[in-house]
Formats: C-alpha cells, sequence, structure tokens
C-alpha cells in the first residue's frame, strides 16, 4: 500500500493535474491500495486511545471529505475511485475504547451542554456518512484486533462487514456509570440483531469475545489473532468481480430499512440530557473506569515493549 494524499473537500474534476492543498492529520494515517480501489484508515490516537475531541474532528473531516469528493481520492496525480474504505487502529491490542470519559466528567461538572452536543454531532455525523456508503456506495468494513468499549464499538458497528480477530473483547460499559451509548449503538444494533439482543448488550455492561458476537450476529467475520488484515485483503480480492453487485445489495439493504439523521439527533440529544442529570457517584464510577483504561494501555505498551526485545524482529514489521 502506497500513502495516499489526504484533501479538503473540493468538487471532482476527473481531468484535475494539479494536487489540491491537503490537511495534515496527526491522529489519524491513510494508504490507498489502487489494484483493490481500497482505501485503509487507521486511528492512532494520542495518549489514551479514545475518542478525543481532536482526533474525532479529524475524523469527521475525513468521512466529510470522502462524501463530498463522491468516493474518491486523489492519488498520484489523479481521481481515483474508492470501493472499499476500511478502518483499523495503529494502537497495541486495541481498537478503540469509545468516547473521551475524562473530557465528559469535566463538561458534565460545568454543566455545558453545548459542548457535549457538539462532541455528540460530531459523532453521528461520521457514523451516518460511514453507514450510507459516503452517499457513493463506497463499501465500509471495521477491522477490529483488539479492545472495541463504548464508542468505539459504535464506529466499528457503523460499518457493511465488521471483522473481529478471535479473542478479542467488546462491549457497552456505560451502564456501569449510569449511562447509555448514545452514539448508535441502538440504532445499529436493533437493524442488525434486533430489540432483545440490542438491549441486552447494552444493559448488561459485560465484556464480551469476540467468538460471543459472532455467535449472536454482530460480528460479521471472525478470524485469527494476527489475520485480519490478511484475511480482508483476500476478501476484497474474492469479491473483485463482483463489487458492482455487492454495492447494490448494500445500497438495497440500505433503501429497505435506512438509518435516518433525525433518529441519530433525537437520540444524541436524549445521552446528552441523560449525561446532565448524573450525580457524584456516578462521575466517581466514570473516573474510575478512566483510571483503567489508563492502566490497562501502560500495561499493554509494557507488554509490546517485552515482546519487541525478546522478538527484534518484530520493530521492523
Amino acid at each position: 500500500m502506497t500513502a495516499c494524499k489526504v484533501l479538503t473537500p473540493s468538487a471532482v474534476d476527473e481531468s484535475s493535474v494539479y494536487s489540491p492543498p491537503r490537511r495534515q492529520y496527526h491522529q489519524i494515517t491513510q494508504d490507498y491500495n489502487e489494484s483493490l480501489k481500497a482505501l485503509w484508515t487507521y486511528m492512532k490516537p494520542a495518549a489514551v486511545p479514545c475518542f478525543n475531541l481532536d482526533m474525532l474532528e479529524e475524523l469527521h473531516h475525513n468521512v466529510k471529505q470522502i462524501e463530498q469528493n463522491n468516493g474518491m481520492i486523489f492519488h498520484d496525480g489523479a481521481w481515483r475511485p474508492i470501493n472499499y474504505c476500511i478502518f483499523a487502529s495503529r494502537s497495541p491490542k486495541v481498537f478503540n475504547l469509545g468516547g473521551d470519559l475524562a473530557l465528559f466528567i469535566e463538561l458534565i461538572k460545568n454543566r455545558d451542554k453545548g459542548a457535549l452536543m457538539h462532541y455528540g454531532r460530531l459523532c453521528i455525523e461520521g457514523l451516518y456518512t460511514r453507514i450510507n456508503g459516503y452517499n457513493s456506495s463506497v463499501i465500509t468494513i471495521t477491522m477490529v484486533q483488539g479492545d472495541a468499549f463504548g464508542g468505539g464499538l459504535e464506529f466499528a458497528l457503523s460499518s457493511n462487514i465488521l471483522v473481529a480477530e478471535q479473542g478479542t473483547r467488546l462491549g457497552f460499559p456505560e451502564i456501569l456509570f449510569n449511562l447509555f451509548p448514545g452514539m448508535g449503538a441502538y440504532t445499529f444494533l436493533y437493524r442488525k440483531v434486533g430489540m432483545k439482543i440490542t438491549e441486552e448488550l447494552i444493559t448488561s455492561g459485560n465484556t464480551y469475545k469476540a467468538e460471543d458476537l459472532e455467535r449472536m450476529g454482530v460480528v460479521d467475520m471472525l478470524v485469527p489473532p494476527g489475520e485480519a488484515e490478511k484475511s480482508v485483503f483476500e476478501l476484497i480480492q474474492k469479491q473483485k468481480k463482483h463489487v458492482n453487485a455487492l454495492k447494490s445489495i448494500y445500497d438495497c439493504r440500505r433503501y429497505t430499512d435506512p438509518v435516518r439523521y433525525e433518529e441519530f439527533e433525537k437520540i444524541i440529544k436524549t445521552w446528552v440530557d441523560a449525561a446532565l442529570r448524573l450525580n457524584d457517584q456516578d462521575l466517581h464510577m466514570m473516573r474510575r473506569l478512566v483510571y483503567s483504561q489508563r492502566n490497562q494501555l501502560e500495561q499493554k505498551l509494557a507488554a509490546q515493549r517485552a515482546e519487541y526485545t525478546l522478538n527484534p524482529d518484530l520493530v521492523a514489521a
């Protein structure tokens, strides 16, 4: 895969001979595979691998850019079509731990409803665009190679195909601090597995293995540890001759059971109101989860450093 140019939104012109100005991303990176017409986007958040506001704004810009450029990207001096858009993570053994809980605590304590709504809208606008194929029939894939909790799992669910490695952990911990996942969990899960399983997953607060969620119908493709990227490459290669039909089938899915932006808006308003009703005990539990996330991250980083020490060849990989 070769690095692609990241552009500001502009009208797509197949005859363009210039390179439009690009926005510099710091917490996401992209690669475009021309032979497969596939755009790979990797999250690499600063500090705790959650949706901090800066990364969220970068993701929002990136998603809207693809939509505004009609599912195309400027690469090697020309506009190239995107048949597949794949999201993954560069964080060791973590896909994404969800919302920025430390920020939520601060905004809730300050009663800053406007800032909470701004955060929520950045989330839902990006997810709404993605679940609708960027309005260009782009096939979307999420590649989960590590923990995906809360908003991280919601983001993963916004794709046509959710690929997860065996043993990865997924779940919605929000009920533990008296809140619910308000950035798409109910919307996506209800359409995928129905109300009963949706509410079970959201209200249990349990952590599930990818194998469990594959049996429930949440995970679409279960692959061995360390083989997600290879498996996605093979899947796209296998589907290459039928991509036109597959795009149309996913379009039919969207027409048959459409996700409406108004639904997202009502849910995010419900989430903000619920967040502002949290008491000190709820915020204390949320703060404990922040500490737990940081400790888990430190342990994973330490394990990765030890693995590199024992296997120097991994550094090059």
